[in-house]
């Protein structure tokens, strides 16, 4: 459980301030299915968690209207973000598929310490630049031999 100005944050507070970010960037709005589909969690826990949220003041919800993040959980929500994409970067980068690097960024971007994930995102910037494409396809080439048992 980590803590944000006095706040505690579960992983499940999060994900939902994540998944609200996620869908107002996609939409422009975001609505109480939208969050449910995105969590794969019912409307009605989506409410519990919305009414929950609002009495903290992370968000604002309306009944029939949606939510949209208030300034602190748009912070948290943002943060917890750029972890999840630090994250992702970084094992797309090393072969990880699609859907597994979504799978464990998720999971993983609540655990790990913000001094890693800045070291992480360092890394990822560091071996995204064009003159560091021989690092990525020597590593490809030693997973590939190393998977072939070479």
């Amino acid at each position: 459980m980590t803590s944000y100005r006095g706040k505690k944050m579960t992983r499940k507070t999060e994900d939902y301030l994540e998944a609200i970010l996620v869908i107002s960037m996609e939409k422009g709005y975001a609505k109480t299915r939208d969050v449910a589909s995105l969590l794969g969690v019912t409307p009605s826990s989506t409410v519990e968690m919305f009414i929950k949220l609002d009495k903290i003041g992370l968000i604002e919800y309306r009944k029939y209207e949606g939510v949209r993040l208030k300034p602190d959980g748009l912070d948290i929500a943002r943060t917890i973000k750029f972890r999840h994409d630090t994250l992702y970067n970084f094992l797309r980068l090393i072969g990880i598929n699609d859907e597994t690097a979504d799978r464990d960024a998720c999971r993983m971007e609540h655990e790990l310490d913000p001094e890693t994930i800045g070291a992480i995102d360092s890394l990822v910037d560091f071996l995204g630049k064009k003159e560091n494409d021989g690092i990525i396809k020597d590593l490809k080439k030693f997973r590939e031999e190393k998977s072939s048992g070479s």
